[in-house]
């Protein structure tokens, strides 16, 4: 159906003379491409306020909810995390560690920065951890980033959420 303009002493087709960019239906921008930089997505999680602990020397979830689920848009996109959130370690003698992993693999490496590190230097010690990475995954498949955390020895205890709420955010940035 042809749009037409009506007015006095006038009938135009407007079909053929409307030029530029029409918005998406859905309330979209209609722009196929962004510049790079731009945030694309913000996914956060529901803030996790369940005491979680952990024995363990190697980095485990400790069944924790302090996750996201992001889904990039192109291959080229960045993502970047930014967790927060309050610690515990139960001795002098050894540190409790948290690290953000994308899926399986982790992404505190000796090139982005290591670990996030709660020094116990008393027993039981508590304490906050902040942490951020700009990750390049390459996919536009959904993608999950979680806390993890470990003791550096089986006798600490390693808490989650001890004074507060655990919460993760990813951004999508266009590359």
């Amino acid at each position: 159906m042809a749009i037409t303009r009506i007015g006095p002493n006038q009938s135009i087709n407007l079909a053929s003379n409307i030029t530029g960019t029409l918005p998406t239906g859905n309330g979209g921008t209609g722009a196929t491409s962004f510049a790079p930089g731009k945030v694309l997505q913000v996914v956060t999680c529901t803030a996790d306020t369940t005491e979680r602990s952990s024995n363990s020397t190697s980095f485990v979830t400790a069944s924790n909810t302090i996750f996201v689920n992001i889904t990039p848009s192109a291959t080229s996109s960045k993502i970047y995390v930014l967790a927060s959130g309050s610690g515990f370690g139960s001795t002098a003698t050894y540190n409790s560690q948290y690290t953000i992993y994308r899926d399986s693999t982790n992404l505190a490496t000796s090139s982005t920065g290591g670990y996030n590190i709660v020094r116990t230097n008393a027993d039981n010690s508590y304490g906050n951890y902040c942490m951020s990475f700009l990750d390049s995954p390459s996919s536009t498949s959904q993608i999950k980033y979680q806390i993890y955390i470990k003791s550096e020895g089986g006798a600490n205890s390693v808490k989650l959420n001890t004074n507060g709420q655990g919460l993760i955010t990813a951004f999508e940035i266009a590359g």
